[in-house]
């Protein structure tokens, strides 16, 4: 008689769901991830499971991966890729988390026999058990001892003790040691393996933060801070008068709309709007001040993002389809206000979205910095003469940001920058002060505990705006 195959335990059958589509079909973690959660019918402790296996081996895998070579004797390229998401799942278990051993490795063993991949199963149980064997200390010792020495041989310590590219290490250390914080690499690598807090936006007009009962965020004059839970157990966020944004969003949005007061009749664009959380907070703003938004997407998909996004607000706004060098031209009319939340590497939100670490390179650098440069153009001559235009990115790569504007400003003598810093900290009531760097303001994780936002204000030489 044939005994019935072990059942995969809910939140560890969920989160190697989300890991494999990931790694298989480049999906989005933070996306798939509440979708998967809710249709498993998790309770609040396996979702929390769920979330902190999924979380933490996608972060991790990098350091993962190099322990797994260790105690495999073959390198990741030749494990069959479900079973290298099984071990990772299994090593952050035993490297990272308070699961007992056998647990651990017994789980993993179900999944490789579930998944398919029964004559794995026993690579899985020789490769965690050896794992498991060895305590975490020595196995970082291990593997930092297999790290190059010479040139670079610092970050790619960093690398290893933070399971980030070496790329990305000495990008955040070449920006950090230009604004002479050097010393803050390792804070910042720490915060980006850190859990975020879910932060919402009650959107200006339609919700009051204090109805909404829960902690105001400490910069954002809009925001609110979920401790834990469902989102959308809350009315509000159901109603879409509240949003799940991250705060640094917000600040970009309001940047723009409370650099100075709003003139009725004012034409706004945002060039750049999917998935539609900064075009909300513009749409209301505008509403606010009896001013249109146009929401501008070139993919279809995310236009309807957008189009979900504006459903809530109350107002004159429009969402086109389109590549946004269009309005370079001036066709389509010019405007006082343009967002340009320019397409980037996404450095600065690595904390909420672990794969991307992974999966970006200096080569994605190289092909989007003229797309930047091209869209900053377009967005100038688009622009009204005394208008504000906001260049975001969240990224801190110095090539997409300072470097992208300094470009701009050479190129377009009639661009000036505004003291971007000096707007933050007036709409904040004070409470931002240490976000300017030069004329351009740049947010980070470790030290303001948002994603890490570029953010800068320029206006068009030849109007008469309104006096702040």
């Amino acid at each position: 008689m044939t005994g019935r195959a072990a059942a995969v335990q809910p939140a560890r059958r969920v989160a190697l769901e989300v890991i494999r589509a990931v790694s298989a079909d480049d999906a989005y973690a933070n996306l798939l991830l509440p979708a998967r959660v809710h249709r498993a019918g998790l309770d609040t402790a396996d979702a929390a499971l769920a979330t902190e296996l999924t979380y933490g081996t996608l972060r991790r895998s990098g350091y993962y991966d190099r322990v797994i070579e260790l105690a495999s004797g073959r390198p990741t390229a030749r494990i069959d890729p479900p079973l290298l998401d099984i071990l990772r799942l299994g090593a952050h278990q035993l490297l990272s988390m308070r699961v007992a051993p056998h647990a651990a490795v017994n789980e993993a063993v179900v999944q490789a026999k579930s998944s398919g991949a029964r004559s794995g199963s026993g690579f899985v149980n020789g490769v965690l058990r050896t794992i498991a064997r060895t305590d975490r200390e020595e196995w970082l010792h291990r593997v930092l001892d297999g790290t190059a020495d010479g040139d670079g041989a610092a970050d790619e310590r960093l690398s290893v003790l933070h399971s980030h590219p070496a790329w990305v290490v000495r990008a955040f250390r070449d920006v950090l040691a230009a604004d002479g914080r050097e010393s803050e690499l390792s804070y910042l690598l720490e915060a980006d393996n850190a859990p975020p807090k879910v932060g919402l936006v009650a959107l200006p007009g339609l919700a009051e933060r204090g109805a909404v009962g829960l902690p105001s965020t400490e910069f954002s004059p809009i925001g609110l801070v979920l401790g834990s839970g469902d989102p959308l157990a809350l009315p509000a966020v159901r109603d879409g008068v509240v949003r799940v944004q991250d705060e640094g969003s917000q600040l970009a949005a309001l940047a723009l709309s409370r650099a100075r007061p709003v003139r009725a009749g004012e034409r706004w664009l945002d060039m750049c709007a999917g998935p539609g959380g900064k075009a909300a907070v513009l749409a209301a703003e505008a509403a606010e001040g009896d001013a249109s938004l146009v929401a501008n997407e070139v993919v279809p998909g995310r236009a309807d993002l957008v189009q979900g996004a504006l459903d809530a607000v109350p107002g004159v706004h429009e969402v086109v389809v389109g590549d946004a060098r269009r309005y370079a031209d001036g066709s389509s009319g010019r405007f006082d206000r343009i967002l340009l939340d320019a397409p980037c590497t996404g450095l600065g939100a690595l904390r909420r979205r672990p794969e991307a670490r992974w999966r970006k390179s200096l080569e994605d650098v190289a092909s989007l910095v003229p797309l930047q440069h091209e869209l900053l153009s377009a967005a100038v001559g688009a622009l009204q003469p005394g208008g504000l235009l906001a260049y975001v990115t969240c990224s801190p790569h110095r090539e997409e940001t300072r470097e992208v504007v300094a470009a701009a400003l050479e190129r377009h003598p009639e661009l000036e920058a505004l003291d971007t810093g000096a707007v933050l900290e007036s709409v904040t009531g004070g409470a931002l002060r240490d976000a300017g760097v030069g004329l351009s303001a740049q947010l980070w994780p470790h030290r303001h505990g948002t994603d890490g936002m570029f953010i800068a204000l320029l206006t068009k030489s030849g109007g008469t705006p309104a006096a702040p």
